[in-house]
């Protein structure tokens, strides 16, 4: 599995930029009600934990002092997470920017007062894609020394063994 493509992440974004742009054009007026914050607020939390779990991932792989050593189980589904993360927020991302592309271009009061909740889900949802691919960034071992380079008696001994 390869680390995700940015160029993988726009063409979605653009796809879902696209389809928001149809539908809202074509149904605006069967929406009753305003757009909702609920998922912009879920879209935030989400970046936040894998923001932090990007953190802790680093710190613990990097073996810094006062961090337990990861488990390589819980790091193989952080990536996973990273990678649907990372793809599912570029998704909503393109959704929300066609869907306020389109309310900043209705001259109508109901758009006007759709477009702070449409413009906060594109900005949740970027945050989205940044942390998840932190935390996929996150993720990788670090590179060694080669043991090529190394004179014979710089080995190093295994740590709690002497």
């Amino acid at each position: 599995m390869g680390p995700t493509r940015v160029s993988t992440l726009v063409v979605a974004a653009l796809a879902a930029a696209a389809v928001a742009w149809l539908l809202i054009s074509n149904f605006y007026g069967d929406f009753a009600a305003d757009l909702p914050w609920l998922p912009v607020i879920t879209l935030a939390g989400l970046a936040v934990l894998e923001g932090y779990a990007a953190v802790n991932t680093r710190g613990r792989i990097e073996r810094r002092p006062g961090r337990e050593p990861v488990n390589p189980l819980l790091v193989a589904r952080f990536v996973v997470l990273a990678k649907a993360s990372a793809l599912a927020g570029a998704i909503f991302a393109g959704f929300y920017a066609g869907l306020a592309g389109w309310l900043f271009v209705e001259p109508t009061n109901a758009a006007a007062g759709d477009r702070p909740a449409a413009v906060a889900g594109a900005v949740a949802s970027l945050a989205l894609v940044a942390a998840a691919l932190w935390l996929e960034r996150s993720c990788r071992v670090p590179e060694q020394e080669d043991d090529d380079d190394r004179e014979p008696g710089d080995r190093e001994t295994p740590r709690g063994r002497l």
